[in-house]
């Protein structure tokens, strides 16, 4: 009796078989990564959209803020020329927020170095009044120091609005401090020492190098956080002195017109070239720790 040939299983199939695994491997991986990247796209549209609105509405040619804009006009932006007290708030907001990211910056490191470097009574107490100082709510801080500079008589000033941002800001610059001082290894500064370098010495070329990115974000998000306060300004400046968030917010108040969306652009333009020039200078992802050839 002849038997039925079998059905032949040779390397093709094998073969074939073998192929169709990647390819349905790679398949997923594309469809992954078209996923990732399109929630990607949805989130920077969500987080961009709030400028989008504002810059849109800047330009049109009601009289009133609208979106999307009734005809296009920079007769907003021509206004702002004729409302000298803006200017006069944004001088007084870059340079407060420039001196608190200078003075938090020296106390920070001061301060950071102290804590990680020395004992001394109450150091523990030190840096959890660093920490803690996030949890504090700003209007709480706003009353405090209102309260705390009437009974010091001291009057409203750039100074007295200086002291009063550094409340804020000493607090960010003192923690990556801290985070920069924990990834230093001592071994450098004392193999300096060792060779005969003195003390200011080891410090300008082994220590501070090693913090410089985390003294520039300090700075940065002192500066930033110190020019759009407007919670503890409140209560520290006076009908003659407004910050710039402190005279939008007053202005709001009573008129609604497309100013306010014209000067909202500028800030937003002015954030955009600090940025490029961060990243022309010291780069981003460097200021904020990462290696830039990962």
């Amino acid at each position: 009796m002849t038997r039925a040939a079998e059905p032949e299983t040779g390397p093709s199939t094998a073969t074939s078989g073998a192929a169709g695994k990647p390819f349905a491997a790679s398949a997923g991986e594309r469809a992954r990564r078209l996923a990732g990247a399109a929630f990607a796209a949805l989130v920077g549209l969500f987080l961009l959209a709030p400028v989008l609105v504002t810059i849109a509405s800047s330009l049109t040619t009601t009289s009133y803020v609208t979106f999307p804009p009734k005809g296009l006009t920079l007769h907003w932006y021509a206004e702002l020329l004729n409302r000298p007290e803006f200017l006069d708030s944004f001088l007084l907001s870059i340079g407060v927020a420039a001196g608190a990211a200078v003075v938090s910056t020296a106390l920070g490191l001061a301060a950071g170095l102290a804590i990680h470097r020395y004992p001394f009574p109450g150091k523990s107490v030190l840096d959890r009044l660093f920490s803690s100082a996030f949890a504090v709510p700003t209007i709480v801080l706003g009353i405090g120091l209102l309260q705390w500079y009437a009974q010091l008589g001291m009057a409203s000033s750039p100074l007295t609005l200086l002291l009063a941002h550094l409340v804020l800001t000493v607090p960010y610059t003192v923690r990556l401090v801290l985070a920069g001082l924990a990834g230093l290894d001592r071994s450098a500064e004392l193999a300096a020492a060792g060779l005969g370098a003195k003390a200011p010495r080891v410090f300008w070329h082994v220590t501070l190098p090693a913090v410089r990115g985390p003294l520039i974000a300090g700075a940065f998000f002192a500066l930033i956080t110190s020019f759009d306060d407007l919670t503890i300004a409140l209560f520290v400046v006076t009908t003659d002195m407004q910050t710039l968030p402190v005279r939008i917010f007053n202005y709001l108040q009573y008129n609604y017109d497309p100013t306010v969306t014209a000067v909202g652009t500028v800030m937003v333009l002015f954030a955009a070239v600090a940025v490029v020039i961060i990243e022309r200078v010291v780069g981003v992802a460097h200021l904020f720790g990462a290696d830039p050839e990962d």
